[in-house]
C-alpha cells in the first residue's frame, strides 16, 4: 500500500480527488474551496493592523486556518516521507525552449538555475520573482480568488465570473510561457 502512495498518480486520479472536495465542503457546511481566501484569514489573525481587507472576524472563517495548515502537513508527507524517487516528468518542448534560453534542468521540476538567491538580485530574476509574485497577488484580489477557487469551485458551481477567470489565467499563462518568459530570461545577456 505505502508504494502506491509514494508513486506518480496519474491526472485524472489526483483531478478526482480534488474535484470532490467541492460537495464534501459544500455538505459540510455550505464552504468555498480557495486558497487565497485561507492566506487572507491567516493574514487577519497574524497581523492586528487595521487594514481595512483584514479587519473583519476572521474566527467565522477558522477552518480555513486548519485547511491551509493540512496543505502544509499533507505537503510534507507527500514530498519527504511519500515522495516518488523518479523526477517529475516536464514536456520536452518546455526543455528544449527553457534550454535555449539558458536554464538548464539538473536533475528535478524546478530549474535551479532560475530558483536560488543570487538569481534574485539580477534583473530578470528580480522580474520573474519579486514582480511576478507581485502580479500573481495583485490578479488574485483583482479576480476576487484564485486558480483553485475560481477553477475549482467556481467552475463546478457554474459561475460565470469563476469562467472568465479561468480562461483569463489560461490566456494569460500562454502568453507568459510563450513570449513574455523568453523575453525576460534573454534581458540579463
Amino acid at each position: 500500500m505505502i508504494e502506491i502512495l509514494k508513486q506518480s498518480w496519474p491526472w485524472y486520479v489526483g483531478g478526482v480527488l480534488i474535484g470532490l472536495m467541492v460537495p464534501a465542503l459544500l455538505i459540510a457546511g455550505n464552504k468555498s474551496f480557495g486558497v487565497s481566501a485561507s492566506l487572507r484569514d491567516i493574514c487577519a489573525a497574524c497581523i492586528p493592523a487595521k487594514i481595512p481587507f483584514l479587519d473583519y472576524d476572521w474566527r467565522k472563517e477558522a477552518w480555513n486556518l486548519f485547511f491551509s495548515l493540512g496543505i502544509v502537513i499533507g505537503g510534507f508527507i507527500g514530498g519527504y516521507l511519500l515522495g516518488d524517487p523518479q523526477p517529475e516528468k516536464i514536456s520536452s518542448i518546455t526543455i528544449q525552449t527553457l534550454e535555449q534560453n539558458g536554464v538548464h534542468f539538473n536533475a528535478g521540476f524546478v530549474p535551479e538555475d532560475i530558483f536560488n538567491w543570487s538569481y534574485l538580485f539580477t534583473l530578470p530574476g528580480f522580474i520573474i520573482i519579486v514582480v511576478g509574485g507581485f502580479l500573481v497577488g495583485f490578479g488574485t484580489r483583482y479576480a476576487g480568488g484564485c486558480t483553485s477557487g475560481h477553477g475549482i469551485m467556481g467552475l463546478s458551481t457554474l459561475q460565470w465570473p469563476s469562467l472568465i477567470a479561468v480562461g483569463s489565467f489560461f490566456v494569460g499563462g500562454i502568453i507568459s510561457a510563450t513570449w513574455l518568459l523568453p523575453f525576460i530570461l534573454n534581458l540579463g545577456k
